[in-house]
């Protein structure tokens, strides 16, 4: 028995969405605010800066971009932002603290909006296949 494949048109769909993420402009978290981040779902690119290069450190998606971004990874306990729970745990950061502030001076964040929460889904699993994010690929169970 073969699996059936989604069609040319789903490719060329899911590799233009991926190609508006990478292509957005990256947005700094030292001076964002609030009011830059849409309240819509989408998928989204922390990236860190390292030398001459943008090295992608986590890839997620979300109902509400606004409060996952802002709220949660930027101003949020580790509880609520798993990419501070990451720096910790690598020992790349000390301490909340540390990991907000590495957060705020060396990462940038872009996102593209889309409603649906299957090609949110998606979109997020075919960039982090592509971009294989420092952070936020989980152990297999």
């Amino acid at each position: 028995m073969r699996v059936k494949q989604q069609n040319e048109a789903w490719l060329e769909f899911i590799q233009g969405r991926y190609d508006a993420l990478i292509n957005c402009a990256p947005i700094s978290f030292k001076s964002i605010v609030p009011s830059m981040i849409p309240q819509v779902g989408g998928v989204y690119l922390i990236t860190a800066r390292k030398s001459n290069y943008e090295v992608p450190y986590y890839i997620g998606r979300s109902m509400n971009l606004r409060r996952r971004i802002y709220t949660n990874h930027l101003m949020g306990p580790i509880a609520n932002a798993r990419l501070k729970r990451y720096l910790i745990g690598s020992g790349e950061c000390r301490n909340v603290m540390d990991a907000k502030e590495f957060i705020r001076s060396n990462c940038s964040v872009r996102w593209i909006e889309e409603d649906n929460s299957r090609r949110r889904g998606a979109i997020e699993g075919y960039a982090v296949g592509l971009l294989f994010p420092v952070y936020g690929i989980y152990q297999e169970h």
